[in-house]
C-alpha cells in the first residue's frame, strides 16, 4: 500500500513539475502575445488546463488594455503611484510585474529593483537609496522588492540588527505617510506561496538550464529559512499595515490566476477614466526625383539563417 501511494505521490508531483514547465515557457509566449497559437503546447494537459490556458491570454489581453488607459490617465492628470511587490523567492513577483509592464511605456512606468547596498550606501539614512526612484508627476514605478527588505531578508539573514529592525518599524509608517500627504499613491503587494509549492518552483530551476541563473545562495539559503522568514513576514504585515498604504495579500500559488487577480485588483486602486483618442493620420512621404537609397555593403549585412 506505501509504495502505491509513493507512485501516486511521485505520479502527481511529476505533473505539477510539468505544468511549471508549461507555464515557464507560456511566459515567452506571452512576449509575442498577438500571435495566439497554442496547439504545440497544449500535449499532456487536461481539457481543463487548456481551456484555462486559452482564457488566461484572453483575460490578460483585456487586463493589459486597461492599464493602458491606467497609464493615459496616469499621465494627463500627473497623479504619481508606487506599487510594491514583496513575497518568498519564487513567488511569483516577477511574473505579475512582467504583464504589467508588458505593453506600458517604459518612459513613464519604470520598474525599479535595487541590487544589495555598497558600501557607501549602507552609511546612508536606511531609506534614502529609495527616494531616488520615487515619481515624479505623471510617472509610475514598481518596486520588484522594496525598503520592506529590512523586514524580511535583512533581518532573516543577519544584515541587520534587532535595534536597527525596530527603528524600521518605527519609521516606516511615517514614512509612508509622508509620501502619501505629498501626493504619491502607494500600493503593497505581499505575494503568498506554501512550503510545497516554493520547493517545486526552485527544483523547476535547479533542472532547467533556461532558468538556473534565478537562483542564488541567498535563495537557496531562504529555503532552509522558510520559518524564519514565516515569522518575519507575519511581523512585517501586521506592524506597517495602514490605512494610508494597506498591504494585499495575492495568493500566488496558481501563477496564471495571481497574475490576473493582481492586475486586477491593482486596477481597482485607482480613479482612472478612458481619454477621447484623437484621430491619428499618418502624412504623407516627401518624395524628390534625385533621391536614390544607397545599397548596404554585404559585409554588414547579417546573415538571413532563418
Amino acid at each position: 500500500m506505501a509504495t502505491h501511494d509513493n507512485g501516486f505521490r511521485r505520479e502527481t508531483f511529476n505533473q505539477r513539475l510539468l505544468q511549471e514547465f508549461y507555464d515557464s515557457y507560456d511566459e515567452e509566449l506571452e512576449m509575442e502575445l498577438d500571435d495566439l497559437r497554442f496547439s504545440a503546447g497544449d500535449s499532456g494537459q487536461s481539457d481543463d488546463a487548456k481551456a484555462f490556458r486559452h482564457r488566461y491570454f484572453r483575460e490578460l489581453l483585456h487586463l493589459q488594455g486597461e492599464l493602458v488607459k491606467l497609464q493615459e490617465w496616469v499621465m494627463r492628470t500627473g497623479h504619481r503611484m508606487v506599487i510594491l511587490f514583496e513575497g518568498r523567492d519564487a513567488a511569483g513577483k516577477g511574473g505579475v510585474i512582467k504583464r504589467i509592464t508588458q505593453r506600458l511605456n517604459p518612459r513613464t512606468c519604470r520598474v525599479a529593483a535595487l541590487p544589495a547596498p555598497n558600501d557607501r550606501e549602507k552609511t546612508q539614512w536606511y531609506f534614502q537609496r529609495y527616494i531616488a526612484h520615487l515619481p515624479a508627476a505623471g510617472e509610475m514605478v514598481l518596486f520588484d522588492r522594496s525598503w520592506y527588505n529590512r523586514a524580511g531578508v535583512e533581518r532573516v539573514m543577519g544584515f541587520c540588527n534587532a535595534a536597527e529592525v525596530e527603528e524600521f518599524y518605527r519609521s516606516v509608517p511615517e514614512f509612508e505617510k509622508m509620501l502619501t500627504r505629498s501626493g504619491i499613491q502607494i500600493v503593497k503587494y505581499w505575494f503568498s506561496i506554501t512550503d510545497e509549492e516554493q520547493e517545486l518552483r526552485f527544483l523547476s530551476r535547479i533542472h532547467d538550464p533556461l532558468k538556473q541563473w534565478k537562483l542564488s545562495p541567498m535563495d537557496l539559503e531562504s529555503r532552509r529559512r522558510w520559518e524564519d522568514y514565516t515569522e518575519a513576514k507575519e511581523e512585517m504585515l501586521a506592524r506597517s499595515h495602514i490605512a494610508e498604504a494597506p498591504w494585499w495579500v495575492v495568493q500566488g500559488v496558481d501563477k496564471k490566476r495571481a497574475r490576473l487577480n493582481c492586475i486586477s485588483h491593482l486596477l481597482q486602486q485607482v480613479p482612472y477614466e478612458e481619454s477621447e483618442q484623437k484621430t491619428i493620420m499618418l502624412p504623407m512621404r516627401e518624395r524628390h526625383e534625385d533621391y536614390r537609397r544607397a545599397p548596404v555593403p554585404e559585409h554588414m549585412v547579417v546573415p538571413e539563417k532563418y
